[in-house]
Formats: C-alpha cells, sequence, structure tokens
C-alpha cells in the first residue's frame, strides 16, 4: 500500500519594509517622509538600506554612497545604529516565538516561519500572519510585509509583491500558475548572469523555465538544473530551521567578458568590497581574515588571504585589503571571469540573507 503523500506546510516569510531606515524615521520625526539612506555617505561609503522615498530615485542597499547621491542629491545619510536593530530584531523576534518555534532568520529583518502547527491554534495561516503584522505594528511602530504560501521559495518571492505594509497569499492550487508569471531574474536561487544566460536562451518567465525539459536545463545548467525544473514548478522542500554557525560571508561576482586591465579589476574588487561590507554589517559578521578569489578565463581558481589581529571594522580596511591582495597578483597571468572577496574567522554568529547563484553570488555558511 503507498503511503500518503507529506502534508502541505503553512510557511510565512515576514520581511520588515526598509528596516534600519524605518527605524531612523520612527526615532526621529525630523526625518520623516524624507529620502535618507543608512549607511556612510563618503567616497567609500556603502548604502546599508534606504527610505523608499530614496528607492524612487533608483537608490538602493549595498549602492556605493557616492552614486547614492548622485542619484538623489537631496539624499540624507544616517550613521548605522546596529545596536537599536539588534534590540528592535529581538522584540519582533519575541513576537513570532509566541506563534511558533519553528523559526529561521536569514537577517535582523526578515525570517521564516512554520506555522502549520502554532501555538494558538489558529487554523489559517494567513490569519497568523494578520496577526504577526498588527503586533510588529502595535508594539515597535514599524511595518511588515509578509508572504503566505506551502514553501518557502514561493513564500519569500510572495513577501515581495505588496511592499510595504502588504500580505500576499499563494494557495497549493494557485503555485504553479504564480511561478509561470515570474520573470527569472526575480526567483530565488537565479542571479543576474544566470537570468543573462536565460534569457538569451528565450526563457523570459517562470513558464518559459517550465517548458524546458530536464535534458536541456542539465545541458546548459549542469547541476543547477534540478533546483531551475522544481522552482518553475513551484515546488521547494526545504524546511524551516534554525541557521547552524556559519563559516563565513562572501560576495563575488561573474562577468560578462574577462577582465585583463589593471584598472578595471581594481574597480571591481572595490565594488565588491562596499557590497560584501553591507552584508557583514547586516550580519554582524566581522572577521579576522580576508579572502580574494579569482577564476580565471580556463577556469582555474586561486584564492588569497589576509589576517588579522583583530576582527575588519570599517569599510576601508576591507577595501585596503581587498586591493592588497588583488595588487599582489597582478598582471594576471589571463583575464579574469570572477572576482570575489570574503570575511572568515568570524567572532561571533550574526544572520544574513541567503544567497543566489551566479552574479554578485553571498555565501554564508
Amino acid at each position: 500500500m503507498d503511503a500518503p503523500p507529506p502534508a502541505l506546510r503553512k510557511i510565512i516569510h515576514i520581511d520588515m519594509d526598509a528596516f534600519y531606515a524605518s527605524v531612523e524615521q520612527r526615532d526621529d520625526p525630523g526625518l520623516r517622509g524624507k529620502a535618507i539612506a543608512v549607511g556612510g555617505g563618503g567616497p567609500r561609503g556603502v548604502v546599508a538600506t534606504c527610505s523608499y522615498e530614496a528607492r524612487k530615485f533608483g537608490v538602493r542597499s549595498a549602492m556605493p554612497g557616492a552614486r547614492a547621491r548622485r542619484l538623489c542629491p537631496e539624499l540624507l545619510f544616517v550613521k548605522p545604529r546596529f545596536e537599536v536593530y539588534r534590540s528592535v530584531s529581538a522584540q519582533i523576534r519575541a513576537i513570532f516565538a509566541r506563534f511558533t518555534d519553528m523559526i529561521q532568520p536569514l537577517s535582523l529583518d526578515e525570517a521564516y516561519l512554520d506555522v502549520t502547527q502554532n501555538k494558538p491554534g489558529i487554523a489559517s495561516a494567513t490569519q497568523v500572519a494578520q496577526e504577526i503584522r498588527r503586533l510588529i505594528q502595535e508594539e515597535t511602530g514599524l511595518t511588515a510585509s509578509a508572504g503566505v504560501s506551502y514553501n518557502k521559495l514561493i513564500a519569500k518571492l510572495a513577501s515581495d509583491q505588496n511592499k510595504p505594509d502588504g500580505l500576499c497569499v499563494v494557495r497549493p492550487t494557485e503555485g504553479a500558475d504564480f511561478m509561470a508569471r515570474m520573470p527569472v531574474r526575480r526567483i530565488h536561487g537565479i542571479g543576474p548572469v544566470t537570468a543573462e544566460r536565460m534569457h538569451k536562451l528565450g526563457i523570459e518567465t517562470g513558464a518559459d523555465l517550465r517548458d524546458r525539459d530536464m535534458p536541456f536545463l542539465k545541458t546548459h545548467f549542469g547541476s543547477s538544473a534540478l533546483f531551475y525544473y522544481r522552482a518553475a514548478r513551484g515546488e521547494d522542500d526545504r524546511p524551516v530551521h534554525e541557521r547552524q554557525g556559519r563559516k563565513s560571508v562572501s560576495v563575488e561576482d561573474t562577468f560578462f567578458e574577462d577582465l585583463v586591465a589593471e584598472e578595471a579589476l581594481l574597480r571591481e574588487i572595490e565594488r565588491i568590497a562596499q557590497s560584501l561590507w553591507a552584508r557583514i554589517e547586516k550580519a554582524q559578521a566581522y572577521g579576522r581574515t580576508v579572502v580574494l578569489k579569482v577564476k580565471f578565463a580556463d577556469f582555474r581558481i586561486i584564492t588569497r588571504s589576509r589576517s588579522f589581529a583583530a576582527p575588519v571594522r570599517s569599510v576601508e580596511q576591507l577595501v585596503d585589503a581587498g586591493r592588497a591582495l588583488l595588487k599582489a597578483q597582478l598582471p594576471l597571468r589571463m583575464g579574469a571571469r570572477l572576482l570575489g572577496l570574503g570575511i572568515h574567522n568570524l567572532e561571533g554568529e550574526g544572520e544574513a540573507g541567503e544567497s543566489g547563484d551566479a552574479g554578485a553570488q553571498l555565501s554564508l555558511l
């Protein structure tokens, strides 16, 4: 006799709206309604996050501060107060714990919750999400968006559908259609470089991806084929679980054309360092060892590292270390198709977001 199919889970993805910026606007009435960025506005500064007023000008997280100012001349930079963000995050985590112990934090401002079996015994996951959002606003003065679905992949995509202060529910019967309409560039796990490759193959949406069979996907995407095949069909069986201790945080970029010129290489490593620093600060995951990764045109990979007596505490130190590691390898024996920087030997465990693949990858474990 065949075993019954596994019961569908009820998953909520909660994502705070412009978290750091919203905390600053909450605490300083003079910032409300204004375009603000939390982070550094200097030559090597980077935007950790920004208000929705700033996003209208194209300002985004991990963007160099100088570029953000060019896009929005009236942008106000606010120094991060991570002790405050951690405190508010703990408040929000405590709210989650009233409903379930199955909580998987991704960062200070987002988490997955499995509410299939929840403490109040509420049958509707949608009702649970509504109550959590109500309590967050009531107790912290902040808004959160939520995605509700039967798996993590769709719940995370859904939480971004109606931001800010929104709710999106995708039921089991709607999952395949939801994914069919999704641009592949927005599917978590498909990075910018892979999305571009898909576009060149005529794959623009989840429906296009679903139309490709496994042999085709294996030919073009190798070991990632099964993930793409299942994602296009709304399938994801990853459980909600607490993260284990992280060993490193890193960012890497794959280039459309191999880089050879010293100026271009150093410019890219500085940009990658700025992006990495935004991740480090969000994760509160500071480490003593900076690691450079270079993948050459022939796919050979080298790594080089430099360790410090104390954890790296500034973007300037990170940029300088990355540039020094790269300069020691110049001139390269052939063009670089990928550059990456990582921070290792972490002093403690923070939380950070999950990675995509290909371009601008974030490795967390």
